[in-house]
């Protein structure tokens, strides 16, 4: 971490990747091992950022039931009948512990026509067609007109969507935070690739000690 890639946590977001139901619970048909395990440090992560009123954006995928909006390695898995974060299903939604409200349901429709549906003050849902939260989606522009140079990222599936959108983050020169024990599926190897671009690797709890450090030094 040098000057060039240290994060400005006061001016930074957090994106969570994919923690949706279809995914994070067991039972459900894309189960993803370990996400369960990862969201008490997630909502950890939400709390941080709402009490200090920081953006928040939650990354979702929405597949179409014929599977003409899914990536070509899962259109066939969809088009065959499974149900995975088809719209307006509850596999679809946000795990429920993460919302700012449990009411709060996904505007799919909207979602997928690119916007971004505010769920809470500072708190947004977007859609991304593919594994890159970057890839054909208005998030650069919403981080850019918000004036955010740095990223904490959580999460669903380390080596699909996160990593993806990572990559993608550090090719438009964010400042990036991985925040390992609120990411699924995380290994050794990554953690190695992950500071080789300059990510930084930290904990929830390293984490809340360093907003409360940074907030403690008088100004």
């Amino acid at each position: 971490m040098d000057e060039y890639t240290k994060p400005h946590l006061a001016n930074s977001v957090l994106i969570s990747i994919d923690t949706q139901n279809d995914f994070s619970l067991p039972g459900a048909p894309a189960y993803i091992s370990g996400t369960e395990d990862v969201v008490p440090n997630m909502l950890r992560l939400l709390k941080l950022f709402r009490e200090r009123a920081m953006p928040i954006v939650h990354v979702v995928r929405l597949y179409q039931r014929d599977g003409s909006n899914a990536d070509l390695c899962r259109r066939r898995l969809i088009e065959s009948g499974t149900s995975i974060v088809i719209p307006e299903t509850e596999g679809a939604e946000l795990v429920s512990a993460l919302k700012p409200d449990h009411g709060v349901r996904l505007d799919a429709a909207s979602l997928l026509a690119g916007n971004f549906q505010q769920i809470g003050r500072h708190e947004f849902v977007m859609y991304k067609p593919r594994w890159g939260a970057f890839y054909q989606t208005g998030l650069e522009d919403f981080l850019n007109g918000r004036g955010s140079d740095s990223l904490v990222f959580c999460g669903c599936n380390y080596p699909n969507c996160p990593r993806t959108s990572i990559y993608q983050a550090s090719e438009r020169d964010f400042r990036i935070v991985l925040v390992k024990d609120a990411i699924s599926q995380l290994y050794p190897k990554a953690e190695v690739e992950m500071m080789g671009i300059g990510v930084n690797l930290t904990t929830t709890e390293t984490l809340e000690n360093s907003f409360k450090q940074m907030e403690s030094v008088p100004r």
